[in-house]
């Protein structure tokens, strides 16, 4: 299995700033829960975000997939970045260390 990692960010500058709105809410918490399932499944390995709320904040999913392709299934699947609530970025990627997190 590959490893890939997508950054996402939100489509409405403001969302984190001024909060986001019920239907933004309801599909961040899709999001959520998509990638809890897929943690659960072994696929994703982390998932987080900064905490900052301006426009340079952002969000990072590291997983597995066999390739380019299902990594893009992936990635597209995410009821966000499908609904266009976040934009995002698919990279190839290769975890070089770990620390196991407390």
């Amino acid at each position: 299995m590959k490893q890939w990692l997508y950054r996402i960010q939100p489509s409405r500058k403001d969302m984190l700033a001024e909060g986001p709105t019920p239907e933004e809410q309801r599909i961040v918490g899709e999001h959520f829960a998509y990638l809890k399932e897929m943690t659960e499944k072994g696929v994703v390995m982390l998932a987080g975000r900064t905490l900052n709320t301006d426009t340079s904040s952002f969000g990072i999913v590291i997983f597995k997939a066999e390739d380019e392709m299902e990594a893009a299934r992936i990635f597209a699947d995410d009821p966000a970045v499908k609904a266009g609530v976040f934009r995002g970025e698919l990279f190839p990627f290769s975890v070089a260390l770990v620390d196991e997190i407390k």
